[in-house]
């Protein structure tokens, strides 16, 4: 469970509002399944109490294990998104073998779910209100209600959850206020139990936007466990790193690497400005790439109901045009 509570970041977030605002919107498998009992009940025990609306409505969670569904972004060799191919441009591979795509469509509108995880530790006390107040803007930019949702989770040596989802940009600016700075990190363990016991139950285009230097300090979950649990919840993560390398730079930080991993694998992606100034073009970029990707279905050949992990790529007839998804999904068991 998540304890979530107040605390968080100043000079990403400001890049942030700009982000959804311009969205219009809407590896290698562990066998670590996740915190040890004593971890859960401390830091999901809040979590448990609003979640149990969701539990008592299993109507809305329509789930096919057969389909395999992916979102994906193609880009030229200059970063351009490119958004006018077909179907027939595209072939895609499972495990290195060719599936049969039945479904494709380009996907502009979808709803869109957010988490956003904001790093309150001693570490980025100097960019706390910063942060504050762009993530402020970001959110109040970019929530069309009744539509789109998001929610606020800070995390230091503790978890909490400090807003529960929500299309109300005034109750998020509330909550936002309120969380202050200090203590250790526990990024792997906060990203986690938000995939866990919040996003992985929902459906549609689900995102988690992480503001933090990269640190962890005091995490149970590892880097491949914490993976596992975002491939399995669907999780794209796009993170912005607040490392003074990025600001002054300097060479970049192992922090950072890990940072660039977490987004590279999941299909998101990740952020390293240099300035402030950099932010707000951070958060565009993100909203352009939401507005602009392409979805396709397919049901793998490989038909063993063996949880094991399968790996995805995606590949196109153009040349010179990258493609970025998810790197693979957790077969269904049983």
């Amino acid at each position: 469970m998540l304890c979530f509570r107040p605390s968080f970041f100043s000079l990403m977030l400001v890049g942030f509002a700009l982000f959804l605002s311009s969205l219009g919107l809407s590896q290698a498998p562990s066998e670590k399944t996740g915190p040890s009992d004593s971890t859960r009940l401390q830091t999901a025990k809040s979590l448990t109490d609003k979640t149990e609306k969701s539990d008592s409505q299993p109507e809305n969670l329509v789930v096919n294990v057969d389909l395999v569904n992916v979102l994906f972004t193609l880009t030229d060799r200059k970063g351009k998104l490119v958004t006018d191919l077909e179907k027939s441009d595209f072939h895609l591979f499972e495990d290195n073998r060719m599936q049969t795509i039945t479904n494709f469509s380009r996907e502009t509108d979808l709803p869109l779910t957010i988490a956003l995880l904001i790093d309150t530790s001693t570490s980025i006390r100097d960019k706390f209100k910063f942060e504050q107040e762009a993530a402020m803007d970001f959110l109040a930019r970019t929530l069309r209600p009744k539509k789109d949702k998001a929610l606020l989770i800070s995390f230091d040596s503790a978890i909490e959850l400090v807003q529960d989802y929500t299309d109300d940009p005034a109750l998020l600016r509330k909550a936002i206020s309120q969380i202050r700075p200090g203590g250790g990190t526990k990024l792997l363990d906060a990203i986690y139990l938000a995939c866990q016991e919040k996003l992985k139950a929902e459906a549609g285009r689900k995102i988690m936007i992480l503001i933090s230097d990269g640190d962890d300090n005091l995490s149970l979950e590892t880097v491949n466990s914490t993976l596992e649990m975002a491939q399995k919840s669907d999780v794209s993560i796009y993170t912005i790193s607040t490392n003074s390398s990025g600001f002054f730079g300097i060479s970049a930080p192992k922090s950072d690497k890990l940072l660039k991993r977490l987004a590279d694998e999941t299909g998101g992606r990740a952020f390293f400005p240099f300035k402030a100034e950099d932010l707000s073009q951070s958060f565009q970029d993100i909203g352009a790439e939401l507005r602009s990707q392409y979805s396709l279905a397919y049901r793998s050949s490989n038909t063993k109901r063996d949880g094991t992990f399968r790996a995805i790529r995606i590949e196109t007839e153009r040349k010179n045009l990258k493609v970025k998804s998810r790197r693979g999904y957790y077969a269904p068991k049983g």
